[in-house]
């Protein structure tokens, strides 16, 4: 089957289209026929060879990465019962371990794939899985945000962020984001209560207290996660997604009495894409598609991520 993938890592231009084996499903597994994949930041850093999770399961070359996935089931292993040929569903099989998905063909357990919102085309279907997932299980899981909760953004604009507004907003919360002044019209029109350019404005001389923040940024960027502590009340909760979190975090929250998660590495999740997708069928959630490129130019589309100026998400089509 054509994927595309890399035979050492480094820049974009390692990215080639080439030939691998179909995979076949196991039992409890489905074979998908990949109309689109999502293009994520764990891609390029697994192409750099950084050493994320993923790079370290990556197994040898050659290498194809990419874990979002919207297309139809081609077949099912034995015992699967959830799912039969001509299903569309999308998914985050395998994370952090291989799944392959910039290719014609991925496999997975039934379990870690959802029915495909039917609202949506499977550009957009594939744009959802990682981001989704992440912000989810931010808010939901380590933030357990509640119905009238105050919750802070930090780094709303991109993939992660502009879904976790929304999906927020949807809890009943009220939403207070950060991002550069272009995005804010986008942003507001997704739900955000509040903008705050982080580019001219110290984010934590404009918020009142909130009940969380979900840290998208990370400490590199002008020491951002450690500036949060002071924008939570007492009894709230500060969500570590971003890498290269200070060392000493959880200990400095504890003692003003905030709960500080230990950091996210999103996990494959059929029942939450499955609420999600209702989310976005009742038109409470929608996906931002930026860029959406043939499979055969992954390389352009690592380096468009690569820039970091992308509203929304990278999608690679693998079928018109």
């Amino acid at each position: 089957m054509r994927a595309a993938g890399f035979n050492d890592f480094g820049a974009p231009e390692v990215m080639h289209e080439m030939m691998v084996p179909k995979p076949v499903p196991v039992p409890t597994e489905i074979l998908v026929r990949v109309h689109a994949a999502g293009v994520n930041p764990i891609d390029w850093h697994t192409r750099r060879g950084a050493p994320t999770p993923a790079a370290r399961l990556a197994g040898t070359a050659p290498y194809v990465v990419g874990w979002d996935v919207s297309g139809v089931v081609e077949s099912v292993g034995d015992g699967e019962f959830l799912y039969q040929p001509g299903d569309e569903v999308f998914g985050m099989p395998w994370f952090p371990r291989k799944a392959g998905a910039y290719a014609e063909y991925v496999t997975g357990p039934s379990r870690q794939f959802a029915r495909k919102p039917s609202s949506i085309d499977h550009d957009h279907a594939a744009a959802l899985p990682l981001a989704g997932l992440t912000a989810w299980q931010g808010l939901v899981d380590a933030g357990g945000v509640r119905r009238g909760e105050r919750v802070l953004i930090l780094g709303a604009g991109g993939g992660v962020g502009h879904i976790a507004v929304q999906l927020a907003k949807s809890f009943g919360a009220t939403v207070i984001a950060t991002a550069r002044a272009p995005k804010h019209a986008w942003l507001k029109s997704l739900g955000a209560d509040t903008l705050i350019d982080y580019s001219t404005h110290t984010f934590e001389d404009e918020v009142d207290p909130v009940d969380v923040v979900l840290d998208l940024v990370g400490e590199a960027a002008d020491h951002t996660t450690s500036r949060s502590l002071s924008t939570i009340r007492e009894g709230g909760r500060l969500v570590l997604i971003a890498p290269g979190n200070p060392p000493d975090i959880a200990e400095r929250g504890a003692a003003l009495g905030i709960r500080v998660s230990r950091p996210i590495l999103v996990e494959p999740d059929g029942a939450a894409l499955a609420q999600m997708a209702a989310l976005v069928d009742a038109g409470e959630l929608k996906v931002t598609v930026e860029h959406s490129l043939p499979l055969n130019q992954a390389a352009a589309a690592h380096r468009l991520g690569e820039l970091n100026h992308s509203a929304g998400k990278i999608v690679l089509r693998v079928r018109d």
